[in-house]
């Protein structure tokens, strides 16, 4: 199965996930340019910068997620990055960002580093023989939420609530004496780049991992043929999607942003932007008034046709009209020096 590019008034917003391991000496320095070319071209998401490279997924026209990615790759250090795409009929971000990281993603582990040591790739046409060997291990390496609402048979959920938990769980579960093969995946493949090395790291041999994540090979594999069962948990406003990379079936809860299900949202504990059977015994009277106010808020700037962003993004676009205010000023000034 390939994922073609929608016709004229289909799907038209291109979802583009991406990642490079690659040393960004001058990480700090490329955060405002990448934003402003982000923001110049309507491009909307979330992307991570650290000295170990960039990632996140982005959103936008086919235009202006091909601009962004020809500024990225301009860097030659970013020439060769990994991306994935998908289409979808509306937006499914709200908000525009570049974010400072210690690790592009956080496994909590120092000196780890998929550049210098990394597990076997393997192409989702060659997973399923992969999986299918009784000798391997299959180890699902998302969080317990994400394998929850679906993942591929036979894998082994660490049921772990963050990826810093991952190394512990290998410490105790995995034993490079006895598990020869093991083989691991993730949504889009950038966790399994940090995981297989450190498998690396501890002594185990054959380590193999899905090249472009759950996400390539829903693209590439043929539903018939395919060994993924439900959905796949994605970072974004659709929550998951389907064997055809769709909108899946679940929805989220804005207070602790765990995925739901239809049956979920009839739960006694379900609010709308307020509570979920997973959340509502844990929040405090505070954290719930704070919801609740945030929900009101939600609900009026819907009433008035509105998007409720939030502060930061309100404050992040004034500073940016502030600083392009500035630069004609500059400019201005400098013209009429010369004219002068």
């Amino acid at each position: 199965m390939s994922i073609s590019a929608p016709k004229a008034g289909e799907k038209s917003i291109v979802v583009c996930a991406l990642y490079k391991f690659v040393t960004l000496e001058n990480f700090e320095e490329i955060r405002q340019p990448l934003l402003d070319v982000m923001l110049d071209n309507d491009v909307k998401g979330t992307l991570l910068l650290a000295q170990e490279g960039i990632n996140g997924t982005i959103a936008g026209t086919r235009q202006g997620i091909d601009n962004v990615l020809t500024w990225i790759k301009s860097d030659e250090r970013l020439a060769r990055l990994d991306h994935k795409e998908s289409f979808e009929e509306f937006m499914p971000f709200y908000r525009t960002k570049v974010k400072l990281k210690k690790e592009i993603v956080t496994m909590g582990v120092e000196g780890i580093d998929p550049k210098e040591v990394v597990g076997t790739y393997v192409k989702p046409k060659d997973w399923n023989d992969l999986i299918s060997d009784p000798e391997v291990l299959l180890i699902d390496t998302r969080n317990d939420y994400e394998v929850g609402i679906g993942t591929f048979k036979g894998a082994v959920n660490p049921k772990t609530e963050t990826f810093r938990e991952f190394p512990e769980y290998v410490k105790e579960n995995l034993d490079p004496n006895k598990h020869k093969k093991v083989a691991m995946f993730c949504t889009g493949g950038i966790r399994c780049e940090k995981s297989t090395a450190y498998l690396k790291e501890q002594g185990f041999e054959n380590v193999f991992h899905l090249e472009g994540g759950i996400l390539k090979y829903l693209e590439e594999v043929d539903k018939e043929e395919s060994m993924w069962e439900g959905e796949c948990f994605v970072f974004d406003n659709r929550v998951a999607v389907d064997h055809d990379l769709k909108k899946g079936q679940y929805d989220q809860c804005h207070a602790c942003r765990m995925p739901i299900t239809e049956e979920e949202m009839q739960h006694e504990k379900y609010e709308k932007g307020v509570s979920c059977p997973h959340c509502y015994d844990k929040q405090t009277p505070e954290q719930r008034q704070r919801y609740i106010e945030r929900e009101r808020q939600v609900q009026l700037a819907k009433a008035r046709g509105e998007k409720h962003i939030g502060s930061e993004v309100i404050t992040a676009i004034a500073k940016r009209r502030q600083w392009k205010k500035q630069s004609r000023a500059q400019q201005a000034n400098k013209s009429q020096s010369k004219a002068s």
